[in-house]
């Protein structure tokens, strides 16, 4: 398998590259609008054709891809069946792996940031979107969030995993790029550590998050598979337009 994790500095995002070696077939999870010339430019390198993109989930920090990159390439749009997403080719359940050439990625449905977040299991590899980070987890208080279910998902779905299977979270936002499922049981000060569900929900409540400045705009956005809306301030054009600086690693 062909893999590259590359790396949106305005949203602190992370889009992951996965390529049939056999059939030249690959799939982008979670791509961000302003990186899309960066990601066609890395498929072109390595010489791979675009089947589909896959959203874990409905974003609130920053606009998807998925439309422009179909209007670009021809390749389909895979999201979570819950969202009922007319704009969405594939609709994403759990128990029914999405096949990319001869690549199969396994959907877990994890809910608790938001309600129909999902994970993506490949082999050594899981994708966890923004259900749990590298020493974090996703909040949950917005966008049918919940600690309890947030917490049942991690040590019901993920935790369960060996312990030597690699997380790629979603974001990272101090310059780190992998965990291990050992790692996060060990040492997640949320949801590691022993922590019971009692503790989680007290931790997740004392948060006092910020209302999320991009969410009025991104999720009408994300509905559409990644439509820029027209009233963008000024201020936030930069998550629409194209990056300056748009690292891969």
């Amino acid at each position: 398998m062909i893999f590259r994790q590359l790396f949106e500095p305005l949203s602190s995002t992370f889009t992951y590259l996965l390529g049939c070696e056999a059939s030249g077939q690959a799939v982008l999870i979670d791509p961000v609008v302003n990186s899309i010339d960066r990601d066609l430019a890395e498929l072109q390198r390595l010489g791979l054709t675009l089947a589909c993109t896959l959203d874990t989930h409905l974003h609130a920090d920053h606009i998807t891809g998925a439309l422009h990159l179909k209007q670009r390439t021809g390749c389909r749009i895979a999201a979570p069946a819950m969202e009922r997403l007319p704009c969405a080719d594939v609709g994403i359940v759990e128990g029914v792996p999405l096949p990319v050439g001869s690549l199969a990625l396994h959907p877990l449905h994890t809910p608790g940031h938001t309600d129909s977040h999902f994970a993506y299991l490949i082999g050594e590899r899981v994708f966890t979107g923004d259900a749990l980070l590298i020493d974090a987890c996703g909040r949950t208080d917005f966008q049918n969030g919940s600690a309890a279910e947030l917490y049942r998902s991690v040590h019901g779905k993920l935790f369960t995993l060996p312990d030597e299977q690699l997380v790629y979270p979603g974001h990272d936002y101090q310059g780190r790029r992998v965990s291990s499922i050992g790692q996060e049981k060990g040492r997640n000060p949320r949801l590691g550590q022993g922590r019971t569900l009692a503790e989680f929900e007290q931790i997740m409540a004392r948060l006092d998050l910020p209302y999320p400045k991009f969410i009025d705009h991104a999720l009408p956005g994300n509905r559409l598979c990644g439509v820029c809306p027209d009233d963008l301030p000024a201020q936030m054009q930069a998550y629409c337009g194209r990056m300056t600086e748009s690292p891969q690693g």
